[in-house]
């Protein structure tokens, strides 16, 4: 699945795109840690690759240009993440390449981008972590309103789940809204059949939810 819906975004992000600096450089394809980054963090955690665009080209102060290893803007804000290689970013790592790196992180937070850095031994040995790094960050840009049809217990509990943006049970739901676990369990059910919450694990009787993240990322449209 994942290898067909990658290249289907690809060749999308190839077709679309007019700026023909950026377009050779997606024919040559993405980094490794770009895409290992994607088929083993963000697509078995978000489940689609909306808003998300590789080798993002942006301008910097001299007039020239950069590019972001991925580039996340839904809804007019703006996210990077950078795949952070040891070989290239640490060991050796110069006085200069230090210096630009620090300039780039710095021009990219004074246009208001959100940074991500994540290291690519992270993405090799700590897949889970990873995963909550980039739902977290996804977190950030959902917006506050939610389904104007829901009602003040489904709306608070669709609230609480993107600022958590990880799996909780019915009990710390109910604590939350002070009502009983019973009741709680009643709004998770109508939550999840109205595809906002999803079941992540767990039996009947111990079940976790989380935020349906693709189905609130949708709501951004295009």
């Amino acid at each position: 699945m994942f290898k067909k819906e990658y290249e289907m975004w690809m060749q999308k992000q190839i077709e679309q795109e007019k700026n023909h600096r950026r377009r050779e450089l997606l024919q040559k394809g993405i980094s490794h840690g770009t895409v290992e980054l994607l088929r083993s963090i963000w697509y078995p955690a978000v489940g689609n690759f909306d808003h998300l665009h590789p080798e993002w080209e942006v301008r910097d102060m001299s007039n020239g240009y950069r590019y972001l290893d991925l580039a996340f803007l839904p809804g007019g804000v703006k996210g990077d993440i950078e795949v952070q290689d040891y070989r290239s970013h640490a060991r050796d790592l110069d006085t200069r390449r230090f210096k630009d790196l620090c300039r780039r992180q710095s021009l990219l937070s004074l246009d208001d981008w959100i940074f991500l850095p994540i290291a690519y031994l992270s993405i090799r040995e700590e897949p889970e972590f990873c995963k909550q790094l980039v739902l977290s960050f996804i977190g950030k840009f959902l917006s506050l309103d939610v389904d104007a049809r829901l009602n003040g217990m489904e709306a608070e509990t669709v609230r609480y789940a993107r600022r958590l943006m990880k799996p909780f049970t019915p009990m710390e739901l109910a604590r939350h809204l002070r009502v009983t676990d019973r009741y709680a369990r009643m709004v998770l059910r109508g939550l999840v059949e109205g595809q906002h919450l999803v079941v992540v694990g767990g039996n009947l009787r111990f079940r976790t939810y989380q935020l349906n993240v693709a189905s609130n990322l949708r709501s951004f449209g295009g």
